[in-house]
């Protein structure tokens, strides 16, 4: 398994230019949230609490936190916050009585209108192409640049 800084260094390559990065700050998490969305909206027939029962982006968000931890415990804890407020947001859009799916659905497709944009403006292929795994590292890619303004090692 490849190192969180052989990762991040890759994944870096492809995003060199200002107007990408900018975008890549803005779609990234919308993407992310986009997809937990989705994934909120599959509830399974098992309460964790009163009103609230087990949907299928807690389960994968738990597989998903297993694979950050094994890149770096660090950076894993800042993304299991970020999941939090994504999980915690899903839940209010649903709260308000908005189709959480519908919604979800629409930021997943501005946003990576707006990546493959960033991606043109760049003149380089999204990292994905390469390795579908780099979907994945694009949130600690974003993560890593906040641990390093405020001086966090991870």
């Amino acid at each position: 398994m490849r190192t969180i800084d052989a990762w991040l260094n890759e994944y870096g390559e492809s995003h060199q230019n200002p107007t990408n990065k900018l975008v890549h700050w803005i779609c990234v998490p919308a993407i992310f949230f986009s997809v937990v969305g989705l994934l909120y909206s599959i509830k399974l027939p098992v309460l964790i609490a009163e009103n609230l029962p087990l949907n299928v982006a807690m389960l994968v968000l738990a597989l998903v936190t297993i694979y950050y931890i094994r890149l770096s415990v660090t950076l894993a804890i800042g993304l299991i916050l970020f999941t939090s407020l994504c999980l915690f947001l899903a839940q209010q859009v649903e709260n308000q009585g908005w189709t959480l799916w519908q919604v979800s659905l629409g930021i997943f497709v501005i946003a990576w209108i707006g990546q493959f944009w960033g991606h043109k403006v760049e003149g380089k292929k999204p990292s994905f192409f390469k390795d579908l795994q780099f979907l994945m590292i694009g949130p600690a890619w974003l993560m890593h640049f906040i641990y390093k303004k405020a001086g966090i090692p991870y």
